[in-house]
């Protein structure tokens, strides 16, 4: 095969690696385990259902075996690990127990922790109290506290606890004491690397994994390229030999089946790969797999490499915002400009032909389908790493920081700091330390980029002060102290594309951002958006991409035609609107507005409620109105957007105490929460109504009788999550399930989640592998 045509066939097999993602989660990094998955707790988790489990191949015996540790009669707590080099499948082993029917239903809580070797008792400690309270962060509480907390919910209840990828025995000694035992029967489930490791943890022989024999091997390559198809008998024959070329790791054997999954089923190519990879199977066994990842890096686009390259920057095992992930990249000038094209369409479309080829891992799904974390493979990660070494990408030690050229700089440790100070050149800085944004900072003139997001620590007072020296930045994100004043010189940073600041600010007023064309993303807390300057028709803010958190928001003809491309904005109201100088009937004006989150905390008049008018362009909408304003005065346009797929109603009323939706509303709608809505007795609807519905959230909807029956036929539904209503809800929504059942069968997606507010036998008793009774 020549070398142009070996191209060629390349290019095409690596154009769509979606199979890949059936298997990918067959090696320890590659599940993007989102912890609220089918637990019987509280699974908020908005990925309920889109995730499966893994096919797991020559794993039955370790698999029944972990069953029956986690079943057995013993009622003491009991330590169990899962040991085995990497990439073996200890995670999707995991994985696919936490995930089981059986298991899930034989304990009342099921949590899962991802430790890794950069680790902190704080962050483990918050990972699993987040999936049991309602609280976002535990930054500002102590690990006593925390475990405190973690250790009243657990007490009296049969846990099973998951720790993913534990690489010190000082990880385990640090949690220990907050996991009560409870004679119940509790587990604990420790994945690891380490043998040496899990020896320590219990006196019992650990569970491990080995690498796949050849019958085993053949089988997996088997399935990840054809699925559930035969292999044409012309391919089985250098097929196992591939296989068996893998040396029986799982990650070797996925990735090269993702090749050969959308190549062209020639014995040609496939010969190729064989002897591709008899000059890798001799190499160590993480240099074997970084050989086999880099032939995926290498047949990337070219305009994919550097995005691709980036995902370095993060911390291992960290949960990457997609929203910030793309800013990052425009920031950077990593994308190539598409015509007609967003630099943010561009981002996403980029993001998805990642995860495609399994570089980068889907970790959890937003409410309407869309990719909201990912994460990457610690493998890959490392591969990123050796390829933006080789291309002074970007550097992430002390050794790359003296270089005076290096122009990305990630800040990982305390002792790092010190050595800014001669980098002049530096373009980009990344500043994930639990520290204060510093002085020093101010002298690197020619910066670009300044994210310290991965920590809400507060910035340095005098940093705030003078910040706007960094005339040359594009990305400026980091937190305020509360209240803080904040000079309208930043907006001498013309360049700016986003600026985000977590923290309460006192009114600030950015009086020149109409002089920044580059702007694209704002985030503040609450500040007041100016009227465009007189006399100066021209300026126009065509990049602007997002906008919030906008205190009482004039939405003049003159605002909304200067910011023609607006995408996402939260606005606030906080004072009564009885007349129309908000103009909120010019809100359809803005035709590209996809998401729109509005809050009127004060009276607002019925006559000016009803004169909004929304954009056909919008998505997603969240509105929160005074517990006196109707819902009928808007309902009807609501019901009326075509594209809206997720809404979200808070507070407000149904002051005829009922709502009977139409045929040709709420068409497109996937996701519909109802919170703290008075009034609502009568939900009058049927199944068509709603042909595209996946997830139903009441909380608080106190006189609501009964969810309509009719949604039983909703075929796409998949999670009713109902908190503190009344207990004919919880009961209409377990007829719902069983109409489920009936028509789709006991293995459907559809979950129910009832949080009740009080002991109730009779409620209780619903409780079922896909009922969850809380």
């Amino acid at each position: 095969m020549s070398s142009d045509a070996l191209y060629e066939a390349l290019e095409k097999v690596i154009e769509d690696m979606a199979l890949i993602e059936k298997e990918a989660m067959e090696i320890k990094e590659t599940v993007g385990v989102r912890h609220q998955l089918h637990r019987k707790s509280t699974p908020r988790s908005s990925s309920i259902g889109k995730k499966k489990k893994s096919r797991m191949v020559g794993v039955d015996d370790v698999l029944y075996a972990l069953k029956d540790k986690l079943t057995s009669h013993s009622k003491d707590l009991q330590i169990i690990p899962i040991a085995g080099m990497g990439g073996l499948g200890k995670t999707t082993l995991a994985l696919n127990l936490y995930q089981d029917r059986l298991i899930t239903h034989h304990f009342n809580i099921c949590v899962w922790a991802t430790i890794s070797q950069e680790y902190t008792i704080r962050g483990i400690l918050a990972q699993l109290l987040r999936q049991l309270i309602d609280e976002e962060s535990g930054h500002d509480l102590s690990v006593s506290v925390l475990g405190n907390k973690l250790y009243q919910h657990l007490y009296s209840r049969r846990f099973l606890i998951v720790l993913d990828d534990m690489w010190s025995i000082n990880a385990w000694d640090g949690v220990r004491n907050y996991f009560p035992d409870n004679k119940n029967g509790s587990r604990i489930v420790v994945t690891t690397r380490l043998s040496n490791l899990a020896v320590k943890l219990t006196n019992s022989h650990s569970l491990g994994l080995k690498l796949l024999n050849e019958a085993d091997s053949w089988e997996l390559l088997s399935k990840t390229v054809f699925g559930e198809d035969v292999c044409p008998p012309e391919l089985e024959e250098i097929g196992k030999k591939i296989a068996k070329g893998c040396k029986g790791l799982p990650l070797s054997i996925v990735v090269v089946g993702g090749f050969l999954a959308k190549s062209k089923h020639t014995r040609e190519f496939w010969e190729y790969i064989d002897e591709n990879l008899n000059s890798i199977v001799n190499l160590e066994d993480n240099e074997r797999c970084l050989k086999i990842l880099h032939m995926s890096y290498k047949q990337l686009p070219v305009y994919l490499k550097p995005c691709f390259l980036y995902m370095g920057v993060f911390l291992e095992d960290e949960e990457i915002r997609t929203s910030r992930l793309i800013k990052l990249w425009i920031a950077e000038g990593l994308l190539k400009p598409i015509s007609g094209k967003s630099l943010e369409e561009i981002a996403k479309d980029n993001l998805e032909d990642l995860t495609g080829r399994n570089l980068v891992l889907s970790h959890e799904l937003g409410s309407t389908g869309n990719i909201k974390k990912c994460k990457i493979h610690d493998l890959l990660r490392d591969l990123c790493l050796r390829e933006a070494e080789k291309e002074r990408f970007y550097t992430l030690t002390p050794q790359g920081i003296a270089n005076a050229a290096q122009r990305r700089i990630v800040i990982l440790k305390d002792e790092d700091i010190n050595a800014l100070s001669p980098v002049s050149l530096a373009r980009s800085l990344m500043w994930n330390l639990n520290e204060k944004l510093v002085v020093p900072l101010l002298s690197l003139r020619l910066l670009r980029l300044l994210d310290s997001s991965s920590y809400r620590c507060p910035a340095d007072a005098k940093f705030i002060e003078n910040v706007h020296q960094l005339v040359n930045l594009r990305f400026l994100v980091f937190s305020a102290p509360l209240k803080s004043n904040f000079p309208c010189s930043i907006w001498l940073c013309w360049n700016l594309q986003t600026f985000i600041v977590d923290g309460e600010m006192k009114e600030f007023t950015p009086t020149d951002i109409w002089y920044m064309p580059h702007i694209r993303h704002v985030r503040l807390f609450r500040f007041l958006f100016p009227d465009p300057p007189n006399g100066q028709d021209d300026i126009i803010l065509e990049n602007l991409q997002s906008l919030g958190i906008v205190e009482n928001f004039k939405c003049s003809k003159q605002v909304v035609e200067r910011v023609p491309n607006i995408r996402k904005l939260t606005i606030n109201y906080d004072e009564q609107i009885d007349d129309g100088r908000y103009c909120l009937e010019n809100l359809d004006c803005l035709e590209k507005l996809e998401c729109l989150a509005s809050c009127f905390l004060e009276e607002i008049n019925p006559s000016v409620m009803r004169l909004i008018s929304f954009p056909q362009s919008l998505k997603k909408l969240y509105l929160q109105i005074s517990s006196s304003q109707c819902w009928e005065d808007v309902l009807d346009k609501i019901g009326g957007l075509a594209l809206l797929e997720k809404l979200t109603l808070e507070f407000g009323c149904f002051g005829k105490g009922q709502w009977e939706t139409s045929e040709g509303q709420f068409r497109s709608l996937k996701y519909l929460c109802l919170g703290w809505c008075d009034g609502l007795q009568v939900w009058a609807t049927e199944s068509f109504h709603f042909p595209c519905l996946e997830q139903l959230l009441l909380f608080r909807v106190d006189e609501l009788k009964e969810i309509p029956f009719e949604f039983g036929e909703v075929s796409t539904l998949r999670l009713i999550d109902v908190r503190y209503c009344s207990d004919s809800v919880v009961e209409s929504a377990q007829r719902i399930l069983e109409e489920q059942e009936d028509l789709y069968g006991e293995e459907g997606a559809l979950q129910v989640i009832a949080t009740l507010w009080s002991t109730n036998e009779a409620l209780e008793s619903f409780a079922s592998p896909n009922f969850s009774v809380i």
